[in-house]
Order: structure tokens, then C-alpha cells, then sequence
């Protein structure tokens, strides 16, 4: 069964860190790039993150550079999601999906494109005091 499946996510303070995970089933990661999207209560899903399979490209939304990164383990089939000094407008439902290859900035930004075949679940996680 091909999926993609987050974990990692779950409620903080102010100031701390999590780790996300998206591991994928059924397929190879190192043939797909991996976008990290987020959706806020009444929000629209937004680009977090994106790292291409096949070169060190990497994109990640403003309000999130610096404090986010991502990095992937081809032997484990996973793309992690590192988010430090996390801030309470953080809090969402955290999505990874695939695409092949190459995250290119324009598909990074729209989370509707109908390159990202493949979504998981979604991983909540809650920034508050």
C-alpha cells in the first residue's frame, strides 16, 4: 500500500522544538521530492518546507526560515521536519507530501497542484503556554 505516514507532532510551549517525521510506504522516497504544508483553523494550507530527491534544493516559507529545517534519510524511507524556538502561530496540522523529484518554488507554493499525488494524514501539533 503506498502512503505516506506523519508522526512527532503534539502540544509545546513557547521556545520549544518538535520533530517531525514523514515516512512513506509502498514507494521510494529518493525518487520524489517531500513538501512539509501546513493548515491552521480557518487558514488555507500553506508551503512549509520542500527538499528535491534529486539535488540539495530546499524552500521553506518565511515565516518559518530560520527556525525550521528539513532533512531526509533515503535508508529509512523518511523526510524529518526539524522546528526549533517554536512560536504559538505555529500551531496546525502538519502535512508531508510527494511529488516527483524536484520541488520547484511555484509548485511549493501551491499546495493544490496536482503534483503532490500523494498526502498523509496530517500530525497535529500545538504551540501554547
Amino acid at each position: 500500500q503506498v502512503q505516506l505516514v506523519e508522526s512527532g507532532g503534539g502540544w509545546v510551549q513557547p521556545g520549544a522544538s518538535l520533530r517531525l517525521s514523514c515516512t512513506a510506504s509502498g514507494f521510494n522516497l529518493d525518487r520524489y521530492a517531500i513538501g512539509w504544508f501546513r493548515q491552521a483553523p480557518g487558514k488555507e494550507r500553506e508551503g512549509v518546507s520542500c527538499d528535491s530527491s534529486s539535488d540539495s534544493t530546499t524552500y521553506y516559507g518565511e515565516s518559518v526560515e530560520g527556525r525550521f529545517t528539513i532533512s531526509r534519510d533515503n535508508a529509512k524511507n523518511t523526510v524529518y521536519l526539524q522546528m526549533n524556538s517554536l512560536l504559538p502561530e505555529d500551531t496546525a496540522v502538519y502535512y508531508c507530501a510527494a511529488r516527483p523529484y524536484v520541488c520547484y518554488r511555484k509548485v511549493f507554493s501551491r499546495w493544490n497542484d496536482p503534483s503532490w499525488g500523494q498526502w498523509g494524514q496530517g500530525t497535529q501539533v500545538t504551540v501554547s503556554s
